[in-house]
């Protein structure tokens, strides 16, 4: 009977229910798409670098070395001599090394100095690898690899020349040894979007003439001559390290952290990354408060609807009253009512998050390189749902009590 009686209620209230039911779903599938693009931040941040076991540089804190290391913010305290670099690559524990040589830029982006062991060890997104879209890995001592943000915003494509500035910020320019463009990667959502990689080797040609930070008056080496001199790096920055075996990460990692040579550091890159994210990762919070706002609000509007309509509908709580109908059956269908419209906008609001995933992930992944897994309906999600009815309940209790103090001849009275 009451279940009747508010089916056939909210029909008769179409316009205005329909409305409520909308902002409802509107408000449950922000609140879950903020909670989606959440959680695939935070897994795409998790999975900046992955497949590395440890990342070695100078001594300093874990999060500065994971900061200039692999998202390219900062400097490092200082760097590591090759002579250490080899030690650690000649150690039976490890499996592979790829090391880094960073201070010098081009128009704001970084530029990296690395290996081509780089582009097959670097992993993203869960072992995912590097791949180019346009030309090849250099293979020139001149060449470089652009990530896809330097190319997007800089309008570079296969050939063109770079020009390297020496330092951050810098006015100072290496013109006479120009970089041309010979591969652009595909967008990952990492760092390396914002990179400019170039050979361990290049980085030491084209500061050659260079002493002590600055460039040695009137002096200009020829390439070719530059080509045929030994350019083994004298340090570098940092240093990804796979292992051989999980079992000897910690071992390895101790020994690092030990080096009598000089003062070293190795970390964990998923515990760095965990240790930053607890300290950026404000944000989320805040993103879920302004969301669950938006749903609270949804639920104060769906109780000023039924408040509007209880004086559209004195005269039918009346006649139901007239008609022998108990204070508590009142009370339960404009309660069920409201739970209703809340299932109905929180089940919309559900296939509404699904329905824009399906639409949205690849230009999300492809502009963004922000992955957003389509999964099965979680307990997340039925919690919300569960969440949103109980609430809807809850909010409607204030005007059922209203209705129940209406009385017959309030209904039925004709005003003048």
């Amino acid at each position: 009977m009451i279940l009747r009686l508010a089916i056939a209620s909210l029909f008769a209230r179409a316009l205005t229910v329909g409305m409520t039911i909308l902002a409802i779903a509107l408000s449950v599938a922000l609140f879950l798409g903020v909670e989606k693009v959440r959680t695939g931040a935070k897994d795409s941040f998790a999975d900046t670098i992955s497949g590395t076991d440890l990342i070695v540089g100078a001594r300093s804190g874990s999060v500065q070395l994971l900061l200039y290391s692999v998202f390219r913010i900062g400097n490092a305290t200082n760097n590591v001599t090759w002579e250490s670099y080899q030690d650690i690559a000649a150690r039976s524990e490890v499996d592979w090394i790829v090391p880094i040589a960073l201070g010098d830029s081009h128009r704001q982006f970084r530029v990296m100095g690395t290996t081509r062991g780089f582009f097959e060890h670097y992993k993203y997104r869960q072992g995912r690898s590097l791949a180019v879209v346009d030309g090849v890995i250099m293979d020139d001592l001149f060449d470089t690899v652009i990530g896809a943000d330097v190319a997007q915003s800089l309008g570079y494509k296969i050939g063109d020349p770079i020009v390297v500035a020496h330092g951050l910020a810098s006015f100072t320019e290496h013109k006479d040894q120009p970089f041309r463009v010979s591969g652009i990667l595909e967008k990952t959502g990492t760092p390396v979007d914002r990179t400019v990689i170039v050979s361990l080797e290049a980085i030491e040609a084209i500061h050659v003439d260079w002493r002590s930070g600055a460039k040695i008056p009137g002096q200009s080496t020829p390439q070719d001559v530059i080509r045929e001199m030994d350019l083994t790096p004298k340090a570098v920055t940092a240093a990804l390290v796979g292992v051989k075996s999980p079992l000897q990460t910690f071992s390895l990692q101790r020994a690092i952290n030990e080096y009598p040579q000089e003062p070293l550091l190795a970390v964990l890159p998923g515990v760095a990354l965990q240790e930053l994210w607890s300290i950026v990762g404000l944000a989320e919070t805040a993103l879920l408060a302004v969301s669950g706002m938006v749903v609270v609000t949804a639920l104060i509007g769906m109780m000023a609807t039924i408040f509007s309509s209880l004086n559209e509908r004195r005269r039918e709580m009346a006649i139901y009253r007239a008609m022998g109908a108990r204070p508590a059956r009142i009370i339960a269908m404009l309660v069920f009512e409201a739970m209703l419209m809340a299932a109905v906008g929180a089940l919309l609001g559900v296939m509404l998050v699904y329905a824009g995933l399906v639409i949205a992930q690849p230009f999300v992944d492809r502009a963004f390189g922000l992955w957003l897994p389509i999964e099965a309906p979680m307990m997340r999600e039925l919690w919300v749902i569960l969440g949103v009815i109980a609430a809807g309940a809850i909010v409607s209790l204030v005007p059922a009590l209203r209705a129940y103090r209406m009385s017959v001849a309030d209904g039925m009275m004709v005003k003048t």
